[in-house]
């Protein structure tokens, strides 16, 4: 059965116990815990701060300073998160520099 609007009424009006068991499942009611994220730090040739996310594929910002690109990221973080279930995330293992002579 697909869901949707009328078939949620009915199953309401039928069974109360699933109204509230809906109420708490709400996104409101639903407990957000902290996650902890690596992020990357550049700046750019004309001084603009590039940060990304390495756990979430595409997930960069910038700004003027370090503090506005961070503000710009979290809110990257958060659309990521609601994208992927935080379990599944890739894990930040950490950071290697590469000797390249050229």
């Amino acid at each position: 059965m697909k869901w949707n609007v009328l078939n949620a009424i009915f199953v309401i009006h039928i069974n109360p116990d699933l109204k509230k068991y809906l109420l708490l499942m709400s996104s409101e009611n639903i407990k957000k815990k902290p996650h902890h994220l690596p992020v990357l730090v550049e700046i750019d040739e004309d001084g603009v701060y590039i940060v990304s996310c390495p756990v979430f594929k595409g997930c960069h910002s910038y700004g003027k300073t370090v503090e506005e690109a961070l503000e710009n990221l979290k809110e990257v973080v958060e659309i990521c998160l609601e994208e992927e279930i935080p379990e599944n995330l890739n894990k930040f293992i950490g950071f290697r520099e590469l000797e390249i002579i050229a």
